[in-house]
Order: C-alpha cells, then sequence, then structure tokens
C-alpha cells in the first residue's frame, strides 16, 4: 500500500457535484486524457491521502445507471467489468445529491452488486437545512451496507473525512446491500451454475450491454442464455422496479424532510427563467453582458501582452548577435507565438462566464427553454448542449452529441455544429473589430465593439439552426426522439471550480495553438526570408534602379528592399499566385496566406500575419494591431483592413471549415469520409460567396 497508488474511481449522475468533489480531491492536479482508441475524454487527478499514501483519482463519465444509453456510459460499465484494466478501481466513490438521493440510489446498488469496495458521498450536505432534509447516516450505512461520507464540495466540508474512508477501503464489505437474482431466481440460478467463477451481475450486463467482458466471450454467453430483445427489456424494468422498492423502504427510516421549514425559491426562479417571452429577453440580456464585458474588460491586458511581444521582438534583434537565428527568433517565432498569446484575457473571460453558467445551473434551463425553438428545426433541446459548448472548441461538441440517441437528429447536430463561433474565432474577430469597428458607445452604454462581436456569434448560431433546418428536410431518415433534461438545483458558483475550469482549457488552447503556431511561423518565415531568381536576390540593386531620381532616407530605403524581398520571396510568390482568386473579396495576397494557413487552425490567421509583417521590418518596437493599421495596397495607396474587408474576412471566418481536427473528429463519429468531405466543400463554398457579396455591396 505504501508503495502502490489506490486507484478511486469517481462515478455518479449526471449534475450531483462529482466534478466538484474531484477538483476538491486534486485541485490543479489533473491530467486530461481519451480513453484508448475512442474520444471520450478521461480525467485523472492525483491525490495525496494520509498515511502518505497517494490516490489516482479517476472521474468518470456521469451516468444515471449501468443501463447504457450513450458512448459515455458505455466506458464506466467496461471498466468495472474489467480487472486487467491499469484503471480498474480498488475503490468506487458514488457522488450523490442529498436533494435527489432516492435517484443516484439506483446507480449505487448497481454497482455494489460488481462486489467492489464502493464508498457513498452525499454531496450539498449545505443545503440540507435550507431544505428541511434530515439523514439518519448509520441506518443509511447499515442497509446501504457502505460507509458514508456527507460533504459540501461548494465549501470544502467532508473531503478530509472522505479522504480517510478512502484510505480504510478494505474495511468496507463487498456484500451487495440487495440480491439480484430476485430479477428472474431461475434464469440467474443457471447463469451462476454455468459460470461459477463469475459475478453473476457481471455476467448480467454483459448479456443486457453492448460492452466488453475481457475473461470470457460475450457471444458464448449469449447464445448459451438467449433471450429475445423484448424479454431482457422486461428484465430491465423488473430490475429497475426492484431496485427502487428497496431504495424506498431504506429511505422511509433513514431520510426525513419537513417542508415546513424549506423554502421554494427556485420554482419562482424557474417561472421567470424559463418564461416563453422573458426567458428569451434574459437569456438575450446575459448574452450581451458578455459580450460587452469581453472586450471592456481585456483592453488592457492585451494591449499590455501586446506591447510586451513587440518589445520584446525589438530587443531580441538589437541585443542578441546578428544572424539567422536572430532573425527567425525576433522576426518569426516571437510574433507568431505573440499573435496568439494576446487573447489569452478574451478567451479566459469566456471560458469564465461559460463555467459560471454551467455551475449556476442556468445552462441547463438554456437547454430546456430553446428546445421549444430547435423542435421547428428537427431538433430537440439536447441539440443545445453540443451547440453551445460549440462556443468553447467544436471538437468536444460534436464528441458530446452521442448523448442524443437518433442518429438523424445527431449527424444533423454534427454537421452543423461547427457554425457555432468556437474559440479559435475570436483572436481573428477581435484583430479585425479593433481595426475596422468603431470604439464608440450608443446611448452612453452599447459598446460598438462588443456589440459586433456579439452578432457575429449569433449570427453562427442562427446559421446553425437555419442549416439544420435544411438538412432536415433533405436527410431522409427516420427521426423519432424524445426530449427529457434534468434541471439541478440553483447553487452559487464554486470558485475553485470556475477558476480551475478556466485555467484548464486556457491552458489547452495556447498550448495546443501554440504548437502549431510554433512550427507554421519559422515555416512562414523560412518562405518570407528567402526566395528564388534575380528579383530577390539583387533587391537593392532593383530598389536603387527604381528610385535613382527619387531621394529615399535610410528607413524608407531599407523597407522598400524588405518589401521588393517579401514580394518576390517564396511565400510572396505563392501569395501572387492565390491573388486573383481572393481579391474580389477585399485581400491581399499576405492574408491570401494567412487564410490558408489557418486551415490548419483558425488562430493562426493573426500569428500569421504578425510573422509576415515583422519579416524584414526595421520598427520591431510596432505592435501587431499597429502592423495590420497601417497596411496599405501598394497600387491604390487604401488601408487594407477597411470596414469592407474587414466585414467581409468575419463573415468568411464565421461560416468557412477551418479546424482539420474538427474534420477529422467528424469522420471518427460517423464513421465515414462522406460527411466531413461534405462539411467542408460546402462551408467553404458559402464561406466565400458570402464574403464576396458582401465585400462588392460595402466597397
Amino acid at each position: 500500500m505504501m508503495h502502490q497508488n489506490i486507484n478511486v474511481a469517481l462515478i455518479g449522475n449526471p449534475n450531483v457535484g462529482k466534478t466538484s468533489v474531484f477538483n476538491q480531491l486534486t485541485g490543479l492536479n489533473q491530467q486530461v486524457g481519451n480513453y484508448p482508441g475512442i474520444t471520450v475524454e478521461k480525467k485523472i487527478g492525483f491525490c495525496k491521502l494520509p498515511n502518505n499514501i497517494k490516490a489516482n483519482i479517476l472521474d468518470l463519465p456521469g451516468t444515471y445507471s449501468l443501463n447504457a444509453s450513450s458512448m459515455d456510459e458505455s466506458v464506466v460499465i467496461e471498466l468495472l467489468l474489467n480487472k486487467n484494466d491499469k484503471l480498474y478501481p480498488d475503490v468506487a466513490v458514488v457522488v450523490t445529491d442529498v436533494e435527489n438521493l432516492k435517484r443516484n440510489l439506483l446507480l449505487y446498488t448497481q454497482i455494489k452488486d460488481l462486489e467492489i469496495p464502493t464508498i457513498l458521498v452525499i454531496n450539498m450536505a449545505d443545503r440540507m437545512e435550507s431544505k428541511g432534509i434530515t439523514l439518519d447516516i448509520p441506518y443509511l450505512e447499515e442497509k446501504l451496507k457502505t460507509k458514508i461520507a456527507l460533504v459540501s464540495s461548494r465549501k470544502g466540508h467532508g473531503i478530509e473525512a472522505l479522504k480517510d474512508l478512502i484510505v480504510s477501503y478494505k474495511t468496507i464489505t463487498h456484500e451487495p446491500c440487495l440480491n439480484s437474482s430476485v430479477i428472474d431466481p431461475e434464469y440467474f440460478k443457471n447463469l451462476q451454475e454455468a459460470f461459477p467463477q463469475q459475478l453473476v451481475y457481471k455476467l448480467w450486463l454483459v448479456i443486457t450491454q453492448d460492452v466488453n467482458f475481457s475473461n470470457l466471450d460475450r457471444n458464448e454467453i449469449r447464445s448459451a442464455f438467449t433471450k429475445s430483445h423484448s424479454e431482457l427489456k422486461r428484465l430491465q424494468q423488473k430490475e429497475t422496479i426492484k431496485r427502487y422498492q428497496f431504495i424506498n423502504d431504506v429511505l422511509k427510516a433513514g431520510l426525513k424532510i419537513d417542508v415546513s421549514t424549506a423554502t421554494d425559491f427556485r420554482a419562482k426562479l424557474d417561472n421567470v427563467l424559463t418564461h416563453k417571452f422573458w426567458g428569451y429577453f434574459i437569456f438575450l440580456a446575459i448574452l450581451f453582458v458578455i459580450f460587452q464585458s469581453i472586450f471592456s474588460w481585456s483592453t488592457i491586458p492585451m494591449d499590455f501582452i501586446d506591447g510586451t511581444f513587440a518589445a520584446l521582438s525589438s530587443w531580441a534583434a538589437e541585443e542578441l548577435p546578428s544572424g539567422i537565428l536572430t532573425d527567425l527568433l525576433s522576426q518569426g517565432i516571437i510574433p507568431g507565438i505573440g499573435g496568439v498569446i494576446i487573447f489569452i484575457p478574451q478567451i479566459a473571460f469566456l471560458f469564465l462566464f461559460i463555467s459560471i453558467l454551467e455551475e449556476s445551473g442556468y445552462m441547463s434551463r438554456v437547454v430546456f427553454l430553446m428546445d421549444k425553438i430547435m423542435r421547428r428545426f428537427g431538433l430537440s433541446g439536447k441539440s443545445v448542449v453540443p451547440l453551445i459548448s460549440g462556443t468553447a472548441c467544436a471538437i468536444p461538441a460534436i464528441m458530446a452529441t452521442r448523448n442524443i440517441e437518433n442518429w438523424k437528429e445527431r449527424l444533423i447536430t454534427i454537421l452543423v455544429t461547427p457554425f457555432t463561433t468556437c474559440s479559435a474565432r475570436l483572436p481573428v474577430y477581435a484583430i479585425i473589430i479593433a481595426l475596422v469597428i468603431p470604439n464608440e458607445r450608443v446611448f452612453g452604454v452599447l459598446n460598438m465593439q462588443g456589440l459586433s462581436l456579439m452578432l457575429l456569434y449569433l449570427l453562427g448560431f442562427g446559421t446553425a439552426i437555419l442549416s439544420a433546418y435544411i438538412l432536415n428536410k433533405i436527410l431522409k431518415l427516420e427521426n423519432k426522439t424524445y426530449f427529457v433534461v434534468e434541471m439541478p438545483s440553483y447553487k452559487l458558483p464554486l470558485f475553485k471550480n470556475v477558476g480551475i475550469n478556466v485555467v484548464e482549457k486556457t491552458k489547452a488552447f495556447v498550448v495546443g495553438a501554440g504548437k502549431i503556431i510554433l512550427a507554421i511561423s519559422i515555416i512562414l518565415w523560412f518562405l518570407a526570408s528567402y526566395g528564388p531568381g534575380k528579383d530577390f536576390n539583387e533587391a537593392e540593386t532593383i530598389v536603387k534602379e527604381r528610385f535613382a531620381n527619387t531621394t529615399l532616407d535610410e528607413t524608407q530605403f531599407e523597407n522598400e528592399i524588405a518589401s521588393q524581398k517579401l514580394e518576390n520571396s517564396y511565400i510572396g510568390l505563392m501569395g501572387r499566385a492565390i491573388e486573383p482568386a481572393i481579391k474580389p473579396l477585399g485581400y491581399d495576397w499576405k492574408i491570401g496566406i494567412a487564410i490558408i494557413s489557418s486551415f490548419a487552425a483558425r488562430e493562426v490567421f493573426v500569428g500569421t500575419l504578425a510573422t509576415i509583417y515583422s519579416v524584414g521590418n526595421s520598427d520591431n518596437e510596432d505592435t501587431i494591431k499597429n502592423k495590420m493599421a497601417a497596411e496599405v495596397h501598394p497600387e491604390t495607396g487604401e488601408k487594407v483592413f477597411n470596414f469592407a474587408s474587414g466585414i467581409s474576412l468575419m463573415l468568411f471566418y464565421a461560416f468557412a471549415m477551418q479546424c482539420a481536427s474538427t474534420l477529422a473528429i467528424t469522420k471518427k463519429e460517423t464513421n465515414s469520409w462522406k460527411w466531413p468531405v461534405m462539411q467542408l466543400v460546402f462551408m467553404s463554398i458559402f464561406a466565400y460567396l458570402t464574403a464576396l457579396i458582401a465585400y462588392q455591396i460595402l466597397k
């Protein structure tokens, strides 16, 4: 024990505070990855326990029972069935909500039947008094055959007691609290006799669930104990009834609720927040406040970061020995990375607000509210979860569609989710809005830049809904679905949870984008610093001949040489080749290169321009925004980033599928290249035509 880590599996229904308990146990000592071979998210944390014992805490996906209806739930069952899995738990910690104990205990009784040492955590204990709830803990421990930790993850109460229970997990009985053979005594007896070395409830799960059990051939078990689908469903229903009868009997004596001391504030608040008129108005008002704040609050830190990287680039150019490596660092790597780092404040604020909405319980109300609208477009409220999640990133949002049982509804949601404005688009929107939209207030309250950002988010969501309507009419697939959403209790967001969520997601964005930016910055710097032929290699002579009759000071002369080299470098020649296709949209060849490079990831756009504008630039102290603002067309002398081209560019990024990772996850989730290719082609053409029309009208 002293030399081995304990494997602890955190299991529970959605919205019981399981992740809050996970954060209390592990803090920031967490790793996020995927289960082998699938894209279901896996969160593992590390925790120090009493007696110098360490624990690996595995936060399993939320599940209502071991009767799986989604891939997330299948992951939970397969882990609990297979002892050979390196993450197989030494102890299971089932987290429940004190207000929904009856429903939560169904999952607990099933896990106990697997004979894993199981600790019951009753969370949100701080709400017991206000809800008039009292619990007889010794009685519950006796009847449920476990040890109970009464905790408040929001306040951190009971966490140390939980750690003590985890350390002493070997003292907890393996005995089930309900004999599963009551489902069908004869059938279960024959099943046990056929496989005497196996737990009968594990065999039952292998028969009824689409999961793998490494110790036995699933087909062998099913063929020997075959039953019709309808008969298996009947037995599953009987199991659920028997378990709830047991739970009801236990809670009659173990849980008391005095309604005279409870308050019913939640119902009154729900009547307002889900109102058929005021509900939508409040939701839009919240969105408005969020996007106003993103621009207003982030200005100071963004300006500081922008100026710092410009100064750092200048310092590297002046203080380090001259040569290729210094040029690469000052003109390629530093400006490129700065093009991503500058947007950390805005992205962090976005994740902050999303986390607060989720933690408070309001996001579930939004799902319920939007169901009425979504049904008109062939979807349900369940599709809102991926669409809203898409404001962070389309990849986990598409993975979240696994909770949608109906294939047609799920497919449509996968295909339209990339229209939702993700955090990778935020850097593009932010820099372009800052360049072409005045930083002014309307009626003394409405910030034009914040309003523009909100409209872009609404445009993305609206386009996704409209596309869903069209696809619902085009795709001839059966569509029958039922919508059920759980309304969790309102609670004040836990600062620790929100903080961890913001740090982890912002870090994931920066690290993920940073790797791509670093690689692309080096490639772009090389392509922009070297070129073939006379026009590049003899740039100084050509400039002297061109301006033989014009007096240029030293700075102007150096800038003309840099411009001559850039236009005739490898990247300049590539840009010139594609310029005829993008010129009608109001873009020059430099923007064209940025668009092409950002097909790897949208956030690369700003970093690419920062690198291109820095190559050969004598004024390294100028910020990215100032360089973009000063850029002009050499033929016309007009600004490259004007109102018409800015709107065109934002519309292009609003609709274009510029994310290789999203295409890959679409392929994985649909098991076909047909759908991601259709996504790429349609969204690219639609983005091009929309940007073209906008520029031609506004120019």
